[in-house]
């Protein structure tokens, strides 16, 4: 045999095993394959993302991706019966839950930022949102610079904390800040019964909020945005394997059309189970991004 024919059959069985080498599975995928269960991680009240109904029932705009992921891994791996089975999680717990294996991925409200990229790895972007307030209105209140001296409600472990914090220390606004853990009394409930004057949060969380009042028509999101934020799906780091199947997966839905659907569905017609309706335009950038899907944090 030539040499040349020596090192073109080299060649092909090199591309050959490479190519093996690449198919095969690892990190999540292996062990979803292995397990024969994804588990996903939701977060049981952040209307419209990602709650439950009356029915126990997982659902919200965030969930629609990860329905449609599961389907991908099912599809990837060729198997139909594999179990699927629901985590919940909270804003303090949701990274250490996911570096621990307990879930395996997660679509619900979490900013994609360089700080959290340090410990996990975001999919491409799902939504945008501003970081803005909710107040009653005829409060007086139309911006956050009219919050010296009052107290004003957030989220515990949430970006908005971070930031009205900061902002209570350089500007010397003496805010009074009660931060809500998720499982007790909300920060809007704290809003609602009028122990704060104002409520800070990303405005589509706002609008939730807004939407479950008594009466929401008392209420209004204002301010200027304190941040734009990019919400990923969030997963374990360095497994590009599945990470390129979740941002492929995401990126089909949002060129198809498929998630302006979902849009349509969860913030512009009433939701189950209340039939709430979050009255959510959507923003030239959530246009933007369905145009083009990315992962960039803003």
């Amino acid at each position: 045999m030539s040499r040349k024919k020596i090192h073109t059959l080299l060649l092909c069985s090199t591309l050959v095993c490479g190519y093996a080498q690449a198919e095969a599975l690892t990190g999540t995928l292996k062990k979803i394959d292995q397990q024969n269960l994804i588990t996903v991680g939701y977060r049981e009240s952040n209307v419209p993302f990602s709650y439950k109904d009356d029915g126990d029932k997982v659902m919200g705009y965030s969930q629609e991706y990860s329905t449609k992921i599961v389907e991908a891994i099912k599809k990837r791996l060729n198997k139909e019966n594999i179990t699927v089975k629901f985590i919940s999680i909270t804003s303090p717990n949701r990274i250490p839950l996911l570096q621990n294996n307990v879930y395996d991925f997660e679509c619900g409200s979490t900013t994609n930022n360089p700080e959290r990229q340090k410990q996990v790895t975001f999919s491409d972007t799902i939504f945008i949102v501003g970081t803005k307030l909710l107040v009653k209105k005829g409060s007086g209140i139309k911006d956050f610079s009219d919050l010296n001296g009052k107290t004003v409600s957030t989220t515990g472990g949430t970006t908005s904390e971070i930031l009205l914090n900061k902002m209570n220390s350089d500007k010397k606004m003496q805010m009074r800040i009660i931060s809500a853990q998720e499982g007790g009394a909300s920060a809007f409930h704290t809003l609602e019964t009028g122990r704060a004057s104002a409520f800070m949060m990303d405005d589509a969380l706002l609008a939730g909020d807004r939407a479950k009042a008594r009466k929401p028509s008392d209420w209004e999101i204002i301010g200027t945005a304190q941040s734009r934020e990019a919400y990923g799906c969030m997963l374990r780091k360095d497994d590009p394997q599945f990470e390129k199947l979740v941002d492929d997966t995401i990126a089909s839905a949002q060129t198809s059309g498929e998630a302006a659907k979902w849009y349509t569905r969860w913030f512009l017609q009433p939701v189950p189970p209340k039939n709430l309706n979050m009255d959510f335009a959507m923003s030239d950038d959530m246009k933007a991004l369905f145009a083009h899907p990315n992962n960039q944090v803003l």
